[in-house]
């Protein structure tokens, strides 16, 4: 049975060390839940009693993140605040300032710059077509970093995370880097609430949730005790994990970043998604949701994204989430979009992301399930714990067909 499988490959990895804790959770279209497992410990900490990893227990979610930011941004749009398609530079001098990085000079340790001042759109951020890149994924943005002085998206603002060189003329190619980030901001300046007040108002109390999730987990006396410790595994990436509660995720980040700056319990995460998935009218109108899964990439932009997720094993890695190689991929407003099925896995139209910690979700809209899987374990994305995850589909694939 589907069931027992996904049950025993999370209890061997808990039981050999892989992770220390995990909860996952699938519905369906009608409300139902298919599956949930929660085993394990939240924290390695030495002195935190092995509190049990939970539906409670509230993770870093990084880039899952972006999911909720590109539903703020669709709800700003509805309200009259913003324009998916207005030049926002003007309103954010910083984007973009340095030009385009084009290379860098070793013997003066200077970037080499072309001058731009190409339009900058809402939709370019949110479908990473702005000319944006981490500075953690570029060479020669690592580069400028390093000789500045910097450590890649570090600092307290948005502005010092993803202010940088740009790599590309904006809506000319692909690359992930910090348009989500970019985007949180641009609400904040088009409503004058911060990105926490408008998620909260918006999404999190209609739907409930709004003690489960947050930018600023340690000032919630409720949510900072029931926060997850994060664990690493060896420099090979081998079990057993250790205690690794010191890392920062947001390095030093105090805004509300949009692009990986979310905690949130599995149980909120999963009512968010299911919301999403359903098309509540509560968070938005049908047709925002039209232009949330909507592949967003004309032929360029669809070539260029799937050369550059093959680009590196490392790009692949932390950006394909297990899904095959052969399988095209598109990109929309809510995440990458397989333009191909995988029959006992997922079908055509598929919308995934993921975060770094190993964190993932999916939502099938043709076989009308979804899901998500929460775990706090580094190396990121490590290919081991996203196998865990991708069985965990495979077996509510099973369990979704057997219920028709």
């Amino acid at each position: 049975m589907a069931a027992e499988r996904i049950d025993k490959i999370y209890e061997d990895a808990v039981a050999s060390g892989l992770i220390p804790g995990v909860s996952v959770i699938a519905g369906d279209r009608d409300g139902n839940i298919l599956y949930r497992k929660s085993l394990g410990v939240s924290s390695l900490k030495e002195g935190r009693n092995s509190p049990p990893f939970n539906e409670d227990t509230v993770c870093a979610i990084a880039s899952m993140s972006k999911l909720m930011t590109s539903v703020a941004v669709l709800r700003a749009v509805e309200e009259g605040k913003l324009d998916l398609d207005a030049d926002i530079r003007p309103a954010h001098p910083e984007m973009g300032q340095h030009g385009i990085i084009t290379g860098f000079n070793e013997e003066t340790k200077e970037g080499i710059f072309e001058p731009d001042s190409t339009p900058i759109t809402v939709r370019m951020l949110l479908s990473h077509t702005s000319g944006h890149e981490y500075d953690w994924l570029s060479q020669f943005l690592g580069q400028w970093r390093a000789a500045r002085g910097e450590i890649p998206w570090s600092g307290p603002r948005v502005e010092d995370k993803s202010a940088l060189p740009l790599i590309f003329k904006p809506g000319t190619k692909w690359a992930y880097g910090g348009g989500h980030d970019w985007a949180g901001k641009v609400v904040e300046v088009a409503t004058g609430e911060t990105l926490e007040n408008f998620m909260r108002t918006r999404f999190w109390e209609p739907l409930g949730i709004q003690n489960d999730i947050t930018f600023y987990p340690k000032e919630n006396p409720s949510i900072k005790e029931r926060l997850a410790d994060f664990a690493t595994l060896n420099e090979k990436g081998e079990p057993p994990a250790t205690d690794f509660s010191q890392f920062d995720i947001l390095f030093g980040g105090k805004d509300c970043l949009g692009g990986g700056g979310l905690f949130s319990s599995s149980r909120a995460y999963f009512q968010f998604l299911g919301a999403v998935f359903r098309r509540d009218p509560k968070l938005l109108t049908s047709a925002s949701y039209e232009e949330l899964f909507r592949p967003q990439l004309d032929a360029d932009g669809e070539e260029a994204l799937n050369a550059y997720l093959a680009c590196s094993p490392i790009h692949t890695q932390f950006l394909c989430r297990g899904i095959p190689a052969d399988v095209r991929k598109q990109w929309s407003f809510a995440g990458l979009v397989a333009k191909e099925g995988r029959d006992g896995w997922f079908s055509k139209g598929t919308t995934f992301w993921a975060g770094v910690s190993s964190v993932t979700w999916w939502m099938d809209h043709e076989a009308g399930h979804f899901g998500t899987a929460f775990v706090q374990i580094l190396p990121p994305m490590h290919p081991p714990v996203i196998a865990l995850h991708t069985e965990f589909e495979k077996g509510v694939w099973e369990i979704s067909k057997g219920k028709k």
